[in-house]
């Protein structure tokens, strides 16, 4: 089996628009305002675009629609609108290889962010995981799994091989390819300069507890990645979920069950391509 840097090597990277990786930069950023990401964001007509048109949205129920961005992010905020653009500069570097369906690929990324970010919405604040970088995380996690498959084409089949548990996919990329998605995709974000936080939560989102403590924002984008794979899309999958995870979190099984969102409701890139 090889290694992540020699996966690397075989393939060619994905390539992340300018505006992306200008916006990564900023992430971690605390003196970074509206107008400066607004400013960036505007150099690239179509992805302002699709901003808006993702703000207009029945996702955000904004209470009038928007035509120009500035009063898409006074209504949205800086921190979902970055997070937004930068997930529609990620839908678009990434292309589905063969034998991945890439409808049921981006429907399970969407409701992956969806519930990250519904997750940490629930959290304690003293574990200090923001919303919208969880939604991101959320996100980008299965992408690892493009660059696999792109690397050996051969193992499709056998990692999408159906009926398949949640979480199986994981175990499967870790017994056929030696990695699993997450750790993938963290190596692809640290090569995009993601901030250590994000990289970190990726490496471990696969596998949380492979750390102690567990890493909260791994932990709930584990949940998460969980949460959209399985077949009961409704709160009866709270009940499946691994407990040291969910104790680790403090999440409070009442809340998550009366709260449980309706994944339809989650933001979707459909007719955005």
């Amino acid at each position: 089996m090889q290694d992540i840097a020699d996966l690397f090597k075989t393939i060619a990277l994905p390539v992340m628009p300018e505006v992306g990786l200008t916006l990564i930069s900023t992430l971690d950023d605390p003196k970074v305002s509206i107008a400066n990401v607004q400013r960036l964001i505007a150099q690239d007509p179509v992805l302002t675009a699709k901003l808006l048109a993702l703000a207009n949205s029945a996702a955000f129920g904004l209470p009038r629609k928007v035509a120009e961005l500035d009063s898409a992010m006074k209504l949205v905020g800086l921190g979902k609108i970055r997070a937004l653009a930068l997930s529609a500069c990620l839908h678009n570097a990434f292309s589905v290889p063969e034998g991945i369906d890439s409808t049921e690929f981006w429907r399970y990324s969407m409701e992956c962010a969806g519930y990250a970010q519904w997750l940490a919405g629930g959290l304690d604040e003293a574990l200090d995981v923001d919303p919208q970088r969880a939604w991101l995380v959320g996100l980008m996690l299965r992408l690892g799994q493009l660059i696999i498959c792109s690397a050996h084409p051969d193992l499709v089949a056998q990692i999408e091989k159906t009926p398949r548990a949640a979480g199986e996919r994981w175990t499967r990329e870790r017994d056929l390819a030696g990695f699993d998605e997450g750790e993938v995709t963290a190596e692809l974000a640290r090569r995009w300069n993601f901030p250590d936080a994000i990289v970190h939560a990726l490496l471990l989102s696969c596998d949380p507890q492979l750390m102690k403590p567990i890493a909260p924002l791994a932990a709930v984008a584990h949940l998460a990645g969980l949460m959209a794979e399985s077949a009961d899309n409704d709160a009866k999958v709270i009940d499946t979920l691994p407990v040291p995870v969910m104790d680790a979190l403090a999440l409070k099984y009442g809340w998550m069950k009366s709260g449980f969102p309706d994944a339809g409701s989650f933001i979707r890139f459909d007719g955005l391509v």
